[in-house]
Order: C-alpha cells, then sequence, then structure tokens
C-alpha cells in the first residue's frame, strides 16, 4: 500500500526513474514527460532531492542516472554530490568527461511498451 502522505507526483517520478536502466542516463524534462507531467523539469530535481531513504515500494531509486538536457551534471563541480554521482555513474560504466555524458551514447530511449507497462499511473 502508498504512503498516504507521499504526493501522487512523486510517486509517477520516482517510479519513472526506476525504469532507467543501469548504464544509461535520462534527462530531467524527459523523466517529467515520461512521468505524465510535462514541463516539469525543476519538480523532477526537487522530488529525487526527496527520496526516502528506503526507496519507492521497496526498491532503490537510481536518483544518479538523471542528469540536465546538456548532458551535465547538475551539481557544482568537486561538491559531495557532483562526485557521488559521477561514480556512481563510471560505476555503470557511463563515460564522464568534466561533467558531461554523451547523450546520443548514454542517453534511455525507451519503448512505448516499455513504458505502459511498466507504470502504473
Amino acid at each position: 500500500m502508498q504512503n498516504p502522505s507521499i504526493k501522487p507526483q512523486y510517486a509517477q517520478i520516482w517510479q519513472t526513474v526506476q525504469l532507467i536502466p543501469q548504464g544509461k542516463v535520462a534527462c530531467y524534462g524527459q523523466i517529467a514527460d515520461l512521468a505524465g507531467l510535462p514541463g516539469r523539469a525543476r519538480l523532477v530535481g526537487k522530488v529525487l532531492g526527496k527520496v526516502p531513504e528506503t526507496g519507492f515500494r521497496g526498491q532503490t531509486v537510481p536518483w544518479f542516472r538523471v542528469i540536465n538536457s546538456q548532458g551535465k551534471i547538475s551539481f557544482a563541480p568537486g561538491s559531495e554530490y557532483f562526485e557521488k554521482q559521477k561514480q556512481h555513474l563510471q560505476e555503470e560504466q557511463v563515460v564522464v568527461i568534466g561533467a558531461r555524458i554523451k547523450l546520443k551514447e548514454f542517453q534511455w530511449q525507451p519503448d512505448l511498451s516499455e513504458i505502459l507497462f511498466a507504470l502504473e499511473f
């Protein structure tokens, strides 16, 4: 059963982020669109900062797979979260040069069927 204190938009975003495969990234706006919240890229960033430590529905939410539309890590270079995100991505074989990831190579491009059957909203 879903926690009633979790806003529906949060659940939609977390569930969508959980679908990003290992070794792939998605942009904030892309997640907003796939979650049924077009134009809400900033909300995605905000909500990813509120992921419960226990995850969502018993699964981790791979927040680190979400980057900005320029293909960059959004945290300030050298900051704790920048380094944490970069490390997680590199562990999944995503090439990070400076703060940039090549979207042509690593961006998640899901099938419509992949989304329709996996999302519950």
